[in-house]
């Protein structure tokens, strides 16, 4: 394609130099015999060579012109399947040097169409019999509170009686001190307790099976905010139903990234929004908690592994923005490429 590309584009500067050339020369000897006979030869010369520099330079720009507009239309198109617009197509009438380009770019475009709604179709229906095994969904439930468990409640049980045990001793020697500890005692065990409540909501069922992905969030996002003492705010700006699939996973998304907030943010309010394009669904959630140094989480950490998978199986990404003191914005988009059979 590159080859036949340049073989025609060279061939179109041959011709707009050799038709510049022409006009120089046709003009120059009109103007020539023109020109006062008084003039000495040098002004002659200057004359025929300030003539020559204009109309080559006014055939360059407009050969500028020319290549400069392909090239944006190009440069466009590109760009917009680079954001997942593969439905873009470049109008390719004309016989110039850029229209086997185009066709080609527009094959390309095609091709990547099909293949990614191929892809989304098949992770759709394994999101869909994923989620039917519901033993391998309670089975990675469980290993997550435990792993949360551990990390959480099992390490503040763990402090309190390290303290607690010590504190019979302490009284004997420093009151005030262990004034002090018993202080902590009870922020540690508050904590727990809160903790606790926040594991247990977990735990009670809450699935989209008979409720649309907005009547659920209507529920469960206000009392998840309000058990952890968040302020939260919900915008809902999808403008047509999403499919089954896409409704799982997008929950699921939420859930973990709230859980992130909650444990790692600090953070006293969040926005959770949920919009779309005419070809393409994007949940946001920012915080205005302590945010971090994106480029110094291990691989794996804030549970953003999870949320990238989840988004990955329909075709989807995953962008993490954050800032020390700043708070943190995710951001997850996943094309609307193949639809559903509820949609079609």
């Amino acid at each position: 394609m590159m080859v036949r590309f340049f073989r025609s584009g060279k061939w179109e500067l041959v011709g707009m130099f050799a038709l510049a050339s022409a006009v120089s020369l046709s003009l120059l000897y009109m103007i020539w015999n023109t020109l006062d006979s008084n003039l000495s030869q040098m002004e002659r010369n200057l004359s025929a060579l300030a003539i020559v520099v204009l109309i080559s330079a006014a055939f360059g720009y407009w050969a500028a012109q020319r290549y400069g507009r392909r090239l944006d239309t190009l440069y466009l198109a590109l760009k917009q399947g680079i954001n997942g617009n593969y439905q873009v197509r470049i109008t390719d009438s004309g016989h110039h040097s850029f229209v086997q380009v185009y066709r080609e770019f527009n094959e390309l475009a095609q091709s990547m169409e099909e293949k990614m709604k191929l892809l989304q179709k098949m992770g759709e229906e394994r999101v869909l019999a994923e989620s039917a095994s519901n033993e391998a969904a309670v089975l990675e439930e469980r290993k997550r509170l435990a792993r949360d468990l551990h990390d959480t409640v099992s390490q503040q049980l763990f402090a309190i009686h390290m303290c607690a045990s010590s504190l019979p001793k302490l009284q004997e020697v420093d009151a005030s001190r262990a004034a002090s500890v018993l202080e902590q005692l009870i922020g540690m065990s508050n904590l727990a307790q809160k903790q606790m409540r926040n594991f247990i909501a977990q735990l009670r069922p809450m699935e989209l099976e008979g409720r649309s992905l907005q009547e659920a969030l209507d529920k469960w996002f206000p009392d998840y905010c309000r058990q952890n003492g968040l302020q939260g705010v919900l915008e809902w700006r999808l403008s047509e139903k999403l499919s089954e699939a896409k409704e799982h996973q997008l929950f699921l998304i939420v859930q973990e990234a709230m859980a992130n907030v909650v444990k790692h943010a600090k953070a006293q309010g969040c926005t959770l929004t949920l919009a779309d394009t005419e070809r393409q669904v994007v949940m946001m959630l920012s915080d205005d908690g302590a945010g971090f140094k994106t480029d110094t989480v291990k691989r794996g950490s804030y549970g953003l592994s999870t949320m990238k998978e989840r988004a990955e199986k329909l075709g989807g990404t995953t962008d993490i923005i954050s800032k020390v003191g700043s708070g943190t914005r995710i951001k997850v988009t996943i094309p609307k490429i193949y639809r559903g059979e509820q949609n079609q």
